[in-house]
């Protein structure tokens, strides 16, 4: 399991902290301060008692902050397998009187043969930010993750903004069969595992259009 540097921003200052990730939990230490989620905007204390009063907690997570930190992908180039780094910029708003937070939004980006290809500031999920990035680079050229997985699909019920798949790796006949939500449904509570959009395993299979629940 990788450790890449996680950079954490806040009204005093930015610590320079570190991640490890494995597709599944999300951990990062700052200054010896342990946080885990699922998803980033979930990040929970790991100890919650002394914690510093510079990290704002709200609804058990971390809130009025910004992260910046890679997550290393593999870019599938007619074969070839290159390791390159995705950049996300995520950022999580004050509290606001509605329970929630006022704001919330993350932008990647990833850069392949000296060329960056950005996704939009526009509020989506990890998803959609991934898809419009695939559709930008050029043929012959993929995200080899489970993004782009024959295997992979999303609840009908909806899902976070990242790291919400879920993985038939375990039901593959079973899913290459599914035409429609009534089907999806008889085998929705059977998946493996849950996994993250970015996330590689050693059963990745391109992704048919037209497949699964998602298409």
């Amino acid at each position: 399991m990788e450790k890449t540097e996680f950079r954490y921003t806040d009204r005093i200052g930015t610590i320079v902290g570190t991640m490890t990730n494995d597709g599944a939990d999300i951990r990062i230490n700052l200054d010896g301060w342990e946080f885990v989620g699922k998803m980033f905007d979930d990040m929970e204390p790991v100890q919650s008692v002394c914690l510093p009063d510079r990290f704002l907690i709200h609804q058990d997570s971390l809130v009025d902050c910004d992260f910046e930190f890679i997550i290393p992908v593999l870019v599938n180039d007619r074969n070839q397998l290159i390791k390159v780094d995705l950049s996300v910029h995520f950022e999580l708003g004050k509290p606001n009187d509605r329970g929630g937070i006022d704001k919330e939004g993350f932008q990647i980006a990833l850069e392949y043969n000296a060329i960056k290809y950005v996704s939009s500031g526009r509020l989506e999920d990890m998803e959609d930010k991934l898809l419009k990035i695939q559709k930008q680079l050029p043929d012959g050229l993929f995200i080899q993750a489970c993004i782009n997985c024959l295997y992979s699909d999303y609840s009908p019920y909806g899902n976070g903004v990242f790291g919400c798949m879920m993985c038939f790796r375990n039901l593959k006949q079973e899913y290459l069969q599914v035409k429609s939500k009534e089907e999806f449904f008889h085998i929705h509570d059977h998946f493996e595992r849950q996994v993250q959009e970015t996330w590689l395993c050693d059963e990745f299979e391109r992704r048919v259009p037209g497949t699964g629940y998602r298409g």
